[in-house]
């Protein structure tokens, strides 16, 4: 593995090193010290190898690692000492007798003192894949460290950066856990198909999944019915095979689909959520009732979308582990100060008073924009502070991570910090961060991201999981703001010109402010096709040249964007026939839409990934409207441009029926277009037209669209209304 060492760019903490250390490791690059390892625990051998790795990388001396029973001045000894006071993941740094001693409350304990040790004592800080400082020297000494014990705040920490597919030490660093390293097989969330598949069991015994609208609905995102007492026994059975196949773990997630309102409606289940006052009750007692036949395993299931608030009478077993969530939430400000927040707030604080074995999943992230700006950080550490004070033990904060994500790098460093230690000062941590990572561009780009920050809060706008840099062109991402942070960005270039890793590394942060500007020009007239048809080269260039996968969870490539950017929203050579046209809406859109759309779908103007902008949206039913030209006009065809975006309840109509008329009375058919199902997840846009192999004349167009009406077994949504979306019709 190739690791680059970033030498000089780096502040040592004020406690690293003294020329009178009590222990020295290394004197003008010879060893002076052993590490000493006297268990067979995978985890502290690990330790020890890390440990003389990182004083090799400082030094060029590589210390023994050696098993002794019999101690020397100097010694690292690992897996030894006091463990009175250390919970899991905890350690124990303590000198004496000029030995240092790194003792384990349980697990990782012994790799995270090393860390601690190397952090604070040797000056050693790690900020992303193969990015860390440190200050190479001959002689390497510890500085008393008298008796100090370390806790986590939460016995399990996961999140996510790209960083730990490229660099198996980043996640040993970060402290990070993965779910493989406590539940069995891989079952951690939305686990209902995997125990109890719907190919195996949805035509035999359709009664197993949910009663939705008059019937039952077997699928893949379906619900169970969990009064049904055979259904019990199976997923029992399941589980008693899968403990058996997997004897070093003892934890599972029985949880439910992703999918919302998708439980069961039957009679006996509803019984149960009217009783418990909240649809989590159901859900509570068959955990309870697992927990009961296994009472030595732990059994986590989610407090999610419909099951967020708990049961007013069921109390969860101490071995029934709680998977709250709160994707709901807006995070323009913490969880306490709005309303969603508040609501949120509420459940945490029931569950709270009901169980101690509290299962935090949060969200900092953009699922529709990730390369997208997305400033939550002044909410962070307030946010993991409520879930610590609210007896959680366990912490997921979920926020993407991806390659040329919103500062992905140092999202997931503040969160290490913070899930280890929420008391930490954040603003600390960010500047030590950009200032280790960013070097000489560090005060450029902390600027940039305090100033979105204060634009966010100032423009009055929510930050939501399903954002839209569009939604902010007025607020943090105007006109104004925008030049502003271009020109920070231009300092922050001109500051580590002659570096070409920092230079990268300020130019992938710049990518959202660049995608940002795509993103909100394509929503604007006026603009020089010239220009953007260069900032879309820069992005196509800059998001290929440093790997940036995706631009949202759908996996859509980059490369894909800027072609279709191209295609679909550059000013063309083609003049609309429509543009402008009036619309009489027959069957009209749901709610806000119609009134939108009487304009929106002849304005020129593309919608993107994001339906809250442009889109015009008919929910479980068909749509109708007439398209008035003003004049009779000669054309060939007429096409419509419908979104695809499944996770949304977004479907793809099944069929598009035009016909044309001359006094808007009367109408004759002129074509239509078929579209069969699409189960993709990516984003498309997909066109739905008719072109006639002879021109025709009308004054008026009538559009009628067959819509899927509701979502299939296969979708999140069995059994619910289903949404198409509607944006540009384009008449040639």
């Amino acid at each position: 593995m190739k690791i680059r060492s970033v030498i000089g760019a780096m502040l040592l903490p004020a406690c690293v090193l003294s020329a009178q250390g009590q222990i020295t490791l290394v004197r003008d690059g010879k060893p002076q010290s052993r590490i000493v390892v006297n268990s067979d625990s995978p985890v502290d051998r690990r330790a020890a190898d890390l440990l003389q790795d990182f004083v090799g990388r400082i030094s060029d001396a590589k210390l023994p690692v050696v098993e002794s029973k019999k101690l020397k001045k100097g010694d690292v000894v690992i897996g030894q000492g006091s463990t009175e006071g250390l919970t899991e993941d905890g350690f124990r740094l303590a000198d004496g007798d000029g030995i240092l001693y790194i003792s384990s409350g349980g697990d990782k304990g012994t790799l995270n003192g090393v860390v601690q040790l190397l952090e604070d004592y040797l000056g050693v800080q790690y900020y992303a894949a193969d990015a860390y400082t440190l200050d190479r020297r001959s002689t390497v000494d510890i500085s008393a460290i008298g008796d100090r014990v370390v806790n986590p705040a939460f016995r399990y920490r996961q999140s996510q950066c790209y960083a730990m597919q490229e660099d198996p030490i980043y996640r040993i660093w970060m402290r990070f856990e993965e779910p493989s390293d406590e539940f069995a097989d891989g079952l951690w969330v939305h686990t209902f198909r995997r125990l109890l598949p719907p190919e195996e069991y949805g035509e035999t015994h359709p009664e197993y999944y949910s009663y939705i609208n008059g019937m039952r609905r077997p699928g893949n995102a379906s619900q169970w019915c969990l009064t049904n007492p055979e259904l019990f026994e199976i997923v029992a059975a399941r589980i008693d095979s899968i403990f058996k196949a997997n004897p070093d773990r003892n934890m599972i997630s029985v949880s439910q689909n992703d999918g919302n309102f998708t439980n069961c409606h039957c009679e006996e289940c509803s019984k149960i959520d009217e009783y418990e006052g909240s649809l989590s009750g159901n859900y509570v007692r068959f955990l309870n009732k697992l927990a009961e036949r296994f009472p030595d395993k732990q059994f986590s299931t989610l407090a999610y979308l419909f099951t967020m608030h708990p049961p007013k009478h069921v109390k969860p077993l101490p071995n029934v582990n709680i998977m709250l969530c709160d994707i709901d939430t807006k995070r323009e400000v913490p969880l306490t100060d709005n309303a969603s927040g508040r609501d949120f707030m509420k459940a945490l604080e029931g569950w709270s008073k009901i169980s101690n074995n509290i299962f935090i999943w949060d969200y900092g992230i953009n699922f529709d924009n990730m390369v997208a700006p997305f400033p939550n950080f002044p909410i962070l550490q307030k946010n993991i502070q409520l879930f610590k004070e609210h007896n959680a033990t366990m912490h997921f904060s979920q926020i993407g991570g991806s390659k040329g994500g919103d500062f992905s790098e140092m999202r997931a460093y503040m969160v290490s910090k913070l899930m280890w230690n929420p008391y930490l000062d954040a603003d600390s941590l960010m500047r030590s961060f950009m200032d280790g990572y960013y070097g000489a561009a560090s005060p450029y780009i902390y600027q940039y991201e305090k100033l979105l920050e204060g634009g966010l809060l100032a423009s009055d706008k929510e930050l939501w999981i399903y954002d839209s840099p569009v939604t902010h062109k007025d607020g943090m991402l105007n006109a104004k703001c925008r030049k502003r942070y271009n020109e920070l960005f231009d300092d922050a270039e001109r500051a580590v010109a002659g570096d070409s890793v920092l230079l990268r590394r300020v130019r992938m942060a710049r990518l959202p402010l660049q995608y940002s500007e795509l993103e909100i020009a394509r929503t604007e007239q006026g603009h020089d096709p010239e220009e953007l048809k260069q900032a879309l080269a820069l992005f196509d260039e800059r998001t290929a040249e440093y790997g940036v996968p995706t631009l949202n969870e759908r996996n859509n490539h980059p490369s894909e964007y800027c072609k279709l950017y191209m295609e679909r929203f550059l000013p063309g050579t083609t003049v609309n026939k429509a543009a402008g046209a009036k619309i009489t809406w027959n069957v009209p859109p749901t709610g806000r839409y119609a009134e939108i759309g009487e304009t929106a779908l002849t304005d020129g103007l593309y919608g993107g990934t994001t339906f809250v902008e442009s889109w015009i949206g008919w929910e479980g039913i068909d749509g109708s409207f007439v398209i008035d030209l003003g004049e009779e006009k000669e054309f060939s065809s007429v096409s419509s441009d419908f979104l695809h975006q499944l996770g949304a309840w977004i479907l793809l109509p099944e069929k598009v029926v035009y016909s044309i008329s001359d006094n808007g009375v009367d109408f004759t058919h002129f074509g239509e277009k078929v579209q069969p199902e699409d189960r993709d997840p990516k984003v498309k846009f997909v066109s739905l037209g008719h072109e006639s192999p002879s021109p025709v004349k009308a004054r008026y167009i009538k559009v009628d669209i067959t819509g899927v009406k509701t979502c299939p077994s296969w979708h999140y949504g069995v059994g619910y209304p289903a949404w198409f979306f509607l944006d540009e019709v384009t008449v040639d």
